[in-house]
């Protein structure tokens, strides 16, 4: 079936996402024996298509993965997240630049 390869360039890069889900698409990558890349594809050009990703035995184990790991997002909170205050790393670098500037740039 080596017609059906497709030869590809990977890149990568700094995606930021919600903690919970990602702790359960690395434990969902885990189970399956792949990567977090190879999941994520494989979710994306699904939903490309208009198509589900998972077989009901996989969104079994995800909604187990979702209880274990207190992840109680669904699609309706798609679009609505809100990062919490001083979560993010623009947050955090404008922090330690006031922090400076207050010690006069002393360290």
């Amino acid at each position: 079936m080596a017609e059906d390869r497709h030869l590809i360039q990977r890149v990568q890069t700094g995606v930021r996402v919600e903690k919970r889900l990602l702790k359960v698409l690395k434990a969902f990558a885990e189970f399956k024996d792949m990567t977090l890349g190879d999941l994520l594809e494989g979710i994306v050009l699904h939903a490309f298509d208009g198509k589900c990703p998972f077989e009901p035995a996989s969104l079994l184990r995800i909604k187990e993965l979702k209880k274990f790991y207190g992840l109680d997002l669904d699609a309706r909170a798609s679009h609505r997240l809100v990062e919490s205050a001083g979560s993010s790393s623009e947050d955090r670098s404008l922090k330690k630049k006031a922090a400076k500037k207050n010690s006069g740039g002393r360290k």
